[in-house]
Parts: structure tokens; C-alpha cells; sequence
């Protein structure tokens, strides 16, 4: 891993890697996260790991299962596999600092974040940070164990074809060496 902290320049946010995967025989996987005022992601659900999310500055909006809970200092929120969820900063003047325990450990998830905030970094996404290419999408969505609802189902096989595809056109090693290793 070449750092510890990556930061995401479009959402001005800031991940931390306090144990990985690979630290913890797969365990688990925690990470802090600095979350700008407003930020937050989409609804996605994860079919192989569960996150538990724990404000340690500030609160953290969680909506999962189709109900929205606030988060403050101290307290902490499960969220099991296969739950339809989204974390977001409700505020609109105060970052949020939180840690996330990924249980078992991912080490996908863990790529995924790396390369994604070193495309955005730069400037290889558009200005909602989704990846311009589609191989390098796919590839993300694959790794991360990162289910999105609707129409995704529907072209999921799509999605994993180019992967593999990625995979074998040598992409995949290119991005894990130059954001990963």
C-alpha cells in the first residue's frame, strides 16, 4: 500500500486505512473517514461483508433498510450484509469523522477505494467521480462487492464481462500498481 490516507478531491473527503484485510488474516477491515459537510454516497448494498459505522466527531446520517437514523459521538450502527444502505453528513457546516469495521475483512473494497480516489485525484472520472472508463468501473464495482439497486441487476453479467476483460487486456495490474502497491 503507497499510503495510509487517500482523499477524494470531489467530495473533499478523507479515507484512512487503520488495519487491512491482509493485517488482520481477514478479519476485518477498519477505516476512518472524513466526511465534508453534505457528502455521502448512493444507496448500494454488500452480499459478503457487514459495515459498522461509529462517530467519533460530529454525526453521521445512515439510511438503511428504507429508514434514516442519525449517528452521534460515541454510538455506532450495523449494517448486515444484503441491507440496502447509504451514509451520508447531514450537516451542512460541520465535517464528520467515523470509523467503518468491514467484518470479514475485503481486501477489494479496500482497492477500490484506493483506485478510485487516485482516478478522481487525477482527473480520470467525471465530476460526479464515477470512472470515464467503463473497464475501470467495472473493474471497481467487481472488486468492492459493491450492489447498486434497479437497473444494475440488470446489467451486472455486462459489467463482470468487462472485468474480466480488463483483466485480461492487463488493466486491472496496471491500476493495482499504480494506486495499490
Amino acid at each position: 500500500m503507497k499510503t495510509r490516507t487517500i482523499e477524494n478531491p470531489l467530495i473533499k473527503d478523507k479515507v484512512t486505512f487503520l488495519e487491512t484485510a491482509n493485517e488482520t488474516a481477514g478479519k476485518h477491515t477498519f477505516v476512518e473517514v472524513e466526511l465534508s459537510p453534505g457528502g455521502g454516497n448512493d444507496l448500494h448494498y454488500h452480499k459478503v461483508f457487514s459495515e459498522t459505522f461509529e462517530v467519533v466527531e460530529g454525526e453521521l446520517g445512515v439510511e438503511a433498510d428504507g429508514e434514516k437514523i442519525i449517528i452521534k459521538k460515541g454510538e455506532s450502527y450495523k449494517v448486515s450484509e444484503n441491507i440496502m444502505h447509504r451514509f451520508f453528513n447531514p450537516s451542512d457546516s460541520t465535517p464528520v469523522t467515523f470509523n467503518v469495521l468491514l467484518e470479514p475483512g475485503h481486501a477489494g473494497f479496500e482497492q477500490t477505494l484506493m483506485v478510485s480516489y487516485g482516478l478522481c485525484r487525477d482527473g480520470r472520472t467525471n465530476k460526479k467521480g464515477m470512472p470515464k472508463s467503463f473497464y475501470h468501473l467495472s473493474l471497481l464495482l467487481v472488486w468492492s462487492d459493491t450492489n447498486l439497486p434497479g437497473i444494475y441487476q440488470l446489467i451486472l453479467p455486462v459489467m463482470q464481462w468487462f472485468a474480466q476483460k480488463a483483466r485480461k487486456k492487463g488493466i486491472e495490474a496496471q491500476l493495482l500498481e499504480e494506486y495499490c502497491m
